[in-house]
């Protein structure tokens, strides 16, 4: 090789090592998640890239932006329920089980999404799924919209409530050691259904997710005049 054709190729091969990779925003997305959004700064990212902070800069607006671009992400990581034909019933129980899992996996997401960080376009396809199923099993938009939305309120209620029990017990104050706590400092005769309800569910146990949903799905087969026993028997089979 030519002594200039063997600098040229050095050259060349000095200009690649100290460029920076080129990223763009669904990288960006990616590496958020990876970082995870509880420990989510825009350092961490750019380091978990491999580019510096002012060079993440120029994809992003800021931090608020790159934690939105983390939720729409990970909102996306639980597997979406399928259409396989299913009563109207298992297809909300599946979509429960699915937006309970999506918080509990990724408590951080939870916050994103009562700031309404996860946009329209990002879920637009699932709710016309969602829809859709229940369209074509006879009801109207407006019934299949409420439906999904009680269905989503029992979801959203119970993943609150297990992210703060875990929290609770990470704090060393679980939820029913400060029931006890509590009505130990006050008078034997003070708080008698709050000490009923400690001394029974000590023996119940919580009640399950899908006992939860179960009551919600009776309730939306009642108000539609249809029969809720099959729901109750198709939800044990499928348990």
């Amino acid at each position: 090789m030519p002594v200039a054709e063997r600098q040229g190729s050095r050259q060349a091969a000095r200009r690649k090592v100290g460029r920076p990779p080129r990223i763009d925003r669904e990288m960006i997305a990616r590496a958020a998640h990876e970082v995870g959004l509880a420990d989510l700064t825009v350092r961490r990212v750019a380091d978990h890239l491999g580019v510096s902070v002012a060079g993440l800069y120029h994809h992003i607006a800021g931090k608020d932006d790159l934690l939105r671009l983390a939720a729409e992400y990970s909102a996306t990581k639980v597997p979406a329920p399928v259409d396989t034909g299913q009563h109207w019933s298992l297809w909300l129980l599946e979509w429960a089980h699915h937006n309970r899992d999506a918080f509990v996996a990724e408590p951080e997401l939870l916050g994103q999404y009562l700031e309404g960080a996860i946009s329209a376009e990002a879920i637009a396809d699932n709710v016309d799924a969602i829809l859709g199923v229940l369209v074509r099993q006879g009801f109207t938009i407006l019934e299949a919209r409420a439906a999904y939305e009680l269905v989503s309120s029992c979801a959203l209620g119970s993943a609150i409530n297990a992210i703060r029990e875990v929290r609770a017990a990470a704090n060393g104050r679980p939820v029913a050691a400060e029931h006890l706590r509590v009505l130990a400092q006050r008078d034997p005769d003070d708080l008698p259904y709050l000490r009923l309800l400690v001394a029974e569910a000590a023996l119940a146990g919580e009640q399950p997710f899908v006992a939860r949903v179960a009551t919600v799905l009776i309730g939306i087969a009642a108000e539609r005049g249809e029969p809720w026993q099959p729901i109750v028997d198709a939800i044990r089979s499928a348990s």
